[in-house]
């Protein structure tokens, strides 16, 4: 009997899985062998995690379930079905956060010597003192206390922010009394917590060598009669919202994008409140103006047992003074062929480029397209830009080329979630330095990440071509493990051409001589690679995949998966994130593993790699296989074609497959556990690739050193010859 690959039974819920992800992280936080301020860093990122989660996914799902949208999802879940689902979750794994910060990270942190305050109550009095003056001087002139009446309606209560909310009672003797207003009668106020100002107050110490510190909202809600005179303060409890960010652009209609898209994002401050987060043990009455005014119910307020928001996690993860309880930062290292490298170019033609970003710096990247900006040969330039960061060097050198009178080509993506506003900024300056810029095209996201370079030399035009896994971002290369090449490749440089009048113009290319890109041809191109395996399986010989890459969810992919798993095809599957794939079902996915590493770094790289009959096939690009990067955006897949790279490229996977100390595995009940290590050899992948680069860099500078000492040596002239 045939097996229906689709069958829903087969799949995993999409958002069920991202939270299993998050989960992952909060293990780090909750080790107790990891440093105490790098367990805070892992705990601030599930929180940043699951607000974004809230914005986009969870509020998606609200939209459905309001527009009464029956379909399924891939594991035969409703709307409604996995939004009642998630609450649940949400509300348990909430709870698991701040059990571990409470049972765990802020006892240690006070073993330490650092002590958060709890309350304006566990101050001293010297401290308390302290805390008054700073609020009189630096907080009090930014507060603007709102109260909440028949003239004076609830305010609007921005996105994230932190907010105190209060009950008040007129006292005898105000002149601003009104008839209505009695004595005793409660009232209710609020005002917003100034992200201005640092949330984080250093207090003077209550012990020798030891450092105090309360939160900015405590040191408000002390002092809340100051801002309410004449005024007795009942109770004040911090609250904080999440409004649904997501948001549709019908870009047929739109007759300017950026336009649109400033539009849209001042409606995002205005979505439906998805989540009220509200400080365990809040004063009833209050709790119900919150939920009455901004119009949530029970299911969506959130109790919370400690400080609200544990992004300010991070912050405490930043300390200064205790890097004793920091891991010791890695240094990304110069790639040997380019530390001492005055052109770049000179070094492509020898021979391609590869790069594994942190491990291998990232400034040469930065430095090609600085080089090609300069560059009197170079003609033109054209990049595209999903991310970049806050002083990017990359926009600055662009911007110079095209003040150069180079032909500068920026695409640059506007639908970048929550990067639009920085991308619209950088937009705007490009386009003033005189590059031409690019929103891409009508209703997909441009993903790739691609940098070409035309070039006038002596023997004709050279096109040298970047193609990275990770985004044109300086800063974040730094914590993304991600892979890129340089090539001067007359087959890639073609593509590279072809790809960005794609994009440009209204040109689509009949084929590609190497690259994979999607919309149109990715999906297939992925589909026959796999077909060929499972070709080489069913006619009895080996067949092998290896896919790392940060989310898997395309139905239809996993279900090809699944054919080859059942031909007999090797599958391994390294998968940061989401995966919607089930392992250990008989005859459906018995031949298929998946791990997920998550450490230091964030695994951002996308490798696949394909036995191919011993004629192995490594790929590397910008696309998860999900399907809005398979269907609904631009993305490229490139292959490694010189064979030291693929070597270097077997080589990552054969590590991470390796790890058994930062690698959770999935079992086939949907849990996912760490390896078993008894009698093994700890193996961290990450910490492996930091020390090959050191070696790598240490070894180059050896050779160089015993090169240019042997290139001193003096050699002793020979005595003439005895002549007769």
């Amino acid at each position: 009997m045939d097996i229906d690959f689709s069958d829903p039974k087969y799949y995993e819920n999409r958002e069920l899985s991202w939270m299993k992800f998050n989960q992952r992280i909060l293990n780090e936080a909750k080790d107790n062998k990891l440093p105490l301020l790098d367990r805070f860093k892992f705990l601030a990122i599930t929180a940043s995690n699951l607000d974004e989660f809230f914005m986009v996914r969870l509020a998606s799902l609200v939209d459905m379930v309001h527009a009464g949208y029956k379909k399924r999802d891939i594991c035969g879940m409703t709307a409604s079905e996995q939004l009642d689902t998630l609450r649940k979750e949400t509300h348990q794994f909430i709870d698991r956060q701040y059990s571990c910060l409470n049972r765990s990270l802020k006892s240690q942190l006070e073993k330490n010597s650092i002590c958060i305050l709890h309350s304006y109550k566990d101050m001293t009095d010297e401290q308390r003192e302290y805390a008054d003056a700073y609020f009189k001087d630096n907080v009090f002139p930014v507060l603007t206390p709102m109260a909440v009446d028949s003239s004076r309606p609830f305010p609007h209560i921005a996105n994230k922010t932190l907010n105190l909310a209060a009950l008040l009672t007129p006292e005898k003797g105000s002149r601003l009394l009104k008839d209505f207003d009695k004595p005793g009668e409660v009232q209710f106020a609020t005002v917003a917590v100034p992200s201005v100002l640092p949330r984080l107050v250093s207090l003077p110490s209550s012990k020798n060598k030891e450092q105090d510190f309360i939160l900015l909202e405590q040191i408000i809600a002390g002092n809340m009669d100051k801002l309410f005179l004449n005024y007795k303060v009942i109770c004040t409890y911090p609250y904080r919202i999440m409004r649904n960010a997501d948001f549709e652009l019908d870009e047929e209609e739109t007759a300017d994008l950026m336009k649109e898209m400033e539009k849209q994002l001042k409606k995002r401050e205005w979505g439906e409140v998805i989540r009220l987060d509200v400080e365990d043990g809040i004063d009833e009455k209050l709790l119900d103006i919150l939920k009455k005014n901004l119009k949530v119910s029970d299911d969506a307020v959130y109790m919370i047992n400690g400080p609200l928001d544990l992004t300010i996690c991070m912050k405490i993860a930043s300390l200064p003074g205790y890097d004793d309880l920091r891991e010791e930062p890695f240094t990304p290292q110069l790639n040997p062929r380019v530390a001492d490298c005055h052109d770049l170019f000179a070094e492509i033609r020898k021979k391609d480029l590869f790069f594994q970003h942190p491990y291998d710096s990232f400034d040469t990247i930065v430095d090609f397209i600085k080089q090609a900006s300069k560059d009197p040969q170079v003609l033109a330039i054209k990049q595209t830009l999903y991310r970049v960061s806050g002083n990017s060097p990359i926009i600055a050198a662009l911007a110079r080329a095209a003040e150069n009178g180079k032909q500068v080509t920026v695409l640059v993506e506007l639908k970048a979630r929550f990067d639009e506003e920085n991308n619209i900024g950088w937009a705007k300056k490009l386009e003033k330095a005189g590059c031409h810029v690019l929103y891409g095209l009508v209703g997909l996201k441009t993903h790739s990440k691609i940098a070409l370079v035309v070039r006038q030399e002596e023997d004709g035009i050279r096109r040298y071509v970047h193609l990275g896994t990770g985004n044109y971002n300086d800063k974040t290369a730094k914590i993304y493990t991600d892979c890129g090449i340089l090539t001067c490749s007359e087959l890639i440089g073609e593509d590279a051409t072809a790809l960005f009048n794609m994009l440009s113009g209204y040109s689509e290319p009949a084929f590609w001589n190497r690259l994979l890109v999607s919309p149109i041809w990715l999906r297939n191109g992925f589909y026959r690679l796999i077909d060929r395996e499972i070709s080489h399986a069913r006619s009895g010989k080996k067949a092998k995949i290896v896919a790392k890459m940060n989310s898997l969810c395309d139905k239809k992919m996993i279900a090809k998966l699944y054919e080859a798993s059942n031909a007999g095809v090797e599958i391994h599957l390294i998968i940061r994130g989401i995966c919607c794939l089930r392992t250990g079902i008989p005859k459906v996915s018995e031949n298929i593993t998946v791990e997920s590493i998550v450490g230091t770094f964030l695994e951002h790289s996308r490798i696949f790699y394909f036995y191919n009959d011993g004629e192995e096939e490594v790929y590397m690009g910008s696309a998860d296989w999900m399907p809005r990067n398979l269907d609904r955006r631009v993305e490229v897949v490139f292959p490694v074609e010189d064979a030291d790279i693929r070597e270097e490229a077997r080589h990552i996977l054969k590590v991470e497959m390796a790890d058994n100390l930062k690698a959770y595995f999935l079992k086939p009940d949907g849990s996912y556990e760490r390896k078993d290590r008894r009698g093994q050899k700890s193996i961290g992948s990450q910490m492996v690739f930091c020390q090959e680069a050191i070696e790598r860099t240490e070894e180059a500078e050896s050779r160089k050193n015993k090169e240019n000492y042997e290139g001193r040596l003096f050699t002793p002239a020979k005595p003439p010859e005895e002549t007769e």
